[in-house]
């Protein structure tokens, strides 16, 4: 195994190449201390974190995005504040057009785009955009919480609760995904870059075939 697959590499600096560039010099070394010296500089190469930035957009990726989904959305599940709200976005309408149930949409939308890619909790980089365009990243997390808030709805037995109509499901629903949201976001990028396949349509196509 090289010494780049063993090690990680940091912005600008390749740890495989200085690690290779030590071992050539471990043999112009006689003394025992000098020896005990590089070995212990190897080793505290071998150990530096990983980079921060976030490229790779993998199943693990998703895993997190979902527990992170749950633990923010559970806590909101009990309240019946949430069919206050989306019955208040329903209501607010303008030439028939629920405002401010768009406008949630709109705001869980910027929310998750200035976790993942303006705050600095990481770097997180767009590779591989769906239709070039598209973040990949923002795409799973928005569905996955989503999806996550309308199961624990269904599950906890709120998204029927009275009767609603196919309108005020959907409103419920938002209201919990902007919580959701969060925690999807957070949940993705605070572990770091995850370990896997990188999720691109053409990774998905050798691995569905």
């Amino acid at each position: 195994m090289s010494s780049d697959e063993r090690v990680p590499k940091r912005d600008g600096i390749d740890v495989g190449d200085i690690l290779d560039q030590l071992e050539e010099l471990e043999g112009s070394i006689t003394t025992a201390e000098g020896q005990e010296e590089l070995r212990h500089t190897k080793r505290m190469l071998k150990h530096l974190p990983v980079s921060e930035h976030i490229s790779k957009y993998t199943g693990r990726d998703m895993g997190e995005a979902f527990v992170g989904s749950i633990i923010f959305g559970l806590p909101l599940l009990v309240e019946d504040g949430v069919f206050v709200i989306a019955q208040y976005f329903l209501d607010s309408r303008f030439l028939g057009i629920p405002v401010f149930l768009l406008a949630n949409t709109a705001f869980v939308i910027a929310l998750a785009t200035g976790l993942l890619y303006a705050v600095d909790f990481r770097e997180v980089r767009i590779t591989n955009p769906i239709f070039g365009l598209v973040p990949r990243r923002l795409v799973g997390v928005l569905t996955i919480s989503f999806l996550t808030a309308a199961g624990l709805m269904v599950m906890w037995g709120r998204l029927f609760a009275g009767g609603p109509t196919a309108a005020e499901m959907i409103a419920r629903v938002t209201v919990i995904w902007a919580a959701a949201s969060i925690g999807a976001s957070l949940g993705d990028i605070l572990p770091g870059e995850s370990k896997g396949t990188d999720l691109t349509l053409e990774n998905l196509d050798e691995l569905v075939g």
